[in-house]
């Protein structure tokens, strides 16, 4: 059983990239604490059917996040149905596989977009209502992909490493506000979307090689943390960064 904490009940969440894949997870994840969820992700599908499942606890806002003028009226609009925003998660990404010597300019400017820049202009846009209570928690989502050296994706795993400084730029400067901001940084998590385009039986071979845990990791792993880290138990915590795992690094 997922622990319970009381003081996210009632909390008014946005949760982007939350129709699927590890933000599915955690959109769910926050909704069984009792949350008010708005979910700004680009798949109107499924976006829709969650809207469908939990009716008046979740708001689905289809959202190019990388259009910042939609993205920030898609916070309004979370705002406007909810109220104050008190926690975001900023978890939509895009892991593409791509060649260096084939990189465009406008094809990396593409990936900091949907991997970084959404992620600042979002936190902008939350913060006013976190400073006026005196409190809030943002969760970025990076990527152990950096830390570990990943190949194949030079314009993600720079992205993804820039979160990390985007976070401890925002902790400091909105520290004092009681506003508490943190990355977590997942490590290979058998989503659908994983195990459709990249999980081999030789690469899932590798992960139990490298991994302390031999076990699939699960986007419930992940959203069980960010839940946590969104909560008052974690109210000593900001300017870190939490990797999730297995224990690969």
């Amino acid at each position: 059983m997922a622990a319970i904490y009381s003081d996210l009940a009632g909390a008014v969440v946005i949760v982007t990239g939350g129709a699927g894949g590890i933000g599915e997870a955690i959109t769910r994840a926050f909704i069984a604490q009792g949350a008010r969820v708005g979910v700004l992700d680009i798949d109107a599908a499924r976006g829709a059917k969650l809207e469908t499942e939990f009716g008046d606890s979740l708001l689905f806002v289809p959202c190019d996040l990388t259009d910042i003028p939609a993205l920030k009226a898609a916070v309004q609009t979370v705002r406007d149905r909810f109220g104050p925003i008190g926690v975001l998660i900023n978890n939509a990404a895009h892991d593409e596989r791509h060649a260096t010597l084939e990189v465009t300019e406008a094809y990396w400017d593409g990936r900091i977009a949907v991997n970084l820049k959404h992620q600042f202009f979002a936190a902008q846009a939350v913060l006013p209502d976190m400073q006026a209570a005196g409190k809030g928690a943002i969760v970025n989502l990076g990527s152990t992909s950096w830390v570990i050296g990943q190949g194949g994706m030079a314009a993600y795993t720079a992205s993804k490493s820039a979160v990390l400084g985007l976070t401890r730029s925002l902790a400091r400067d909105f520290g004092e506000f009681g506003i508490r901001v943190n990355a977590v940084a997942p490590g290979w998590i058998m989503t659908e979307r994983q195990l459709e385009l990249w999980v081999t039986p030789e690469s899932e071979k590798e992960i139990y090689e490298r991994q302390c845990l031999k076990r699939r990791l699960v986007p419930d792993d992940i959203a069980r943390v960010i839940v946590f880290m969104a909560s008052d138990e974690a109210g000593a915590i900001t300017n870190q960064h939490y990797i999730v795992d297995g224990g690969w690094n």
